[in-house]
């Protein structure tokens, strides 16, 4: 049994390619790790690339991840179940 990880994101859409920058901290001293997406923020095409490219990063299947919060907000939570290796994003 794996326990669901929660990963907070700041998404940038609209981006030259998907790309994780790394982690960064708020003025509340909270930790979001920054990714670029290519897709437009229109019609939640950027959140279904955010997923996409998170879980082609990390080799699971997409419906592993969902989004918890900040469906149209930068600041994100996406929820991520199944075994996670963060050196995959290049965060280790």
């Amino acid at each position: 049994m794996t326990i669901p990880y929660i990963l907070p994101v700041h998404v940038i859409p609209k981006s030259p390619r998907n790309q994780v920058i790394g982690w960064e901290k708020d003025a509340a001293g909270d930790r979001w790790l920054k990714v670029r997406v290519a897709a437009p923020p229109d019609e939640g095409q950027a959140n279904k690339e955010l997923i996409k490219f998170i879980s082609k990063s990390l080799g699971l299947p997409q419906r592993s991840i969902s989004l918890t919060s900040g469906e149209a907000s930068r600041y994100k939570r996406l929820k991520i179940e199944g075994e996670i290796d963060l050196a995959a994003l290049g965060l280790l």
